[in-house]
């Protein structure tokens, strides 16, 4: 993967007014098989029940309330990614996962999805989308961000590898504090206050 994530020159909340730029990234199957960044909010019962256009309700609604999922990047003036993070609790999925369950009770900000525009895969975007989203959490006053990527064992195809790439996460300054599967990770940024210092709860 080439590091050429300089071909984003801005990131922006996804606010309404952004919304028909999230609908032009993520198109017709809203990401992947209608899940408009849904599976991480939801029950799986819940989320198969309304899977495509009622997912895709869901999530204007959250933003239509005031609510940021997730950050857009753009190229060239158009959405070419995408990147999903908020306080864990706004994804209660994770909370019924053997695997990427809470390590433990310290309030985490958590980034569980990705999608890139094709043209612009394997191009090195996801480590600034990483950077983008830690800035923001920062701002929000987050003193932990969290992320539950894969790492690869052979061949993986693009769609599997939505909550990211082990590598990429290395690469942003994330540490690995937990592995309950082979492939997947529990990694961690602990952000700094100007001092350098560790931020405190």
């Amino acid at each position: 993967m080439s590091d050429t994530g300089e071909l984003l020159e801005e990131f922006h909340p996804l606010t309404p007014e952004r919304w028909p730029d999230l609908e032009a990234l993520f198109g017709p199957q809203g990401a992947c098989g209608g899940c408009w960044c849904m599976w991480w909010r939801l029950p799986r019962s819940q989320f198969e029940h309304q899977c495509g256009e009622d997912n895709r309700r869901a999530l204007k609604g959250i933003v239509e309330a005031g609510q940021v999922p997730g950050l857009l990047a753009y190229a060239e003036g158009k959405p070419v990614g995408w990147v999903s993070v908020g306080p864990q609790e706004a994804f209660p999925a994770l909370e019924r996962s053997r695997i990427l369950a809470r390590v433990d009770e310290r309030p985490v900000w958590s980034v569980v999805c990705f999608y890139i525009a094709r043209g612009f895969r394997r191009k090195g975007i996801m480590v600034p989308l990483l950077r983008a989203a830690v800035e923001y959490a920062r701002g929000q006053g987050a003193r932990i961000v969290e992320g539950y990527p894969v790492e690869p064992r052979g061949k993986t195809s693009s769609t599997s590898l939505y909550t990211g790439l082990a590598s990429a996460f290395r690469k942003a300054g994330f540490v690995e504090v937990a592995r309950r599967s082979e492939t997947r990770p529990i990694m961690r940024y602990y952000l700094k206050d100007e001092g350098g210092r560790m931020m405190e709860d």
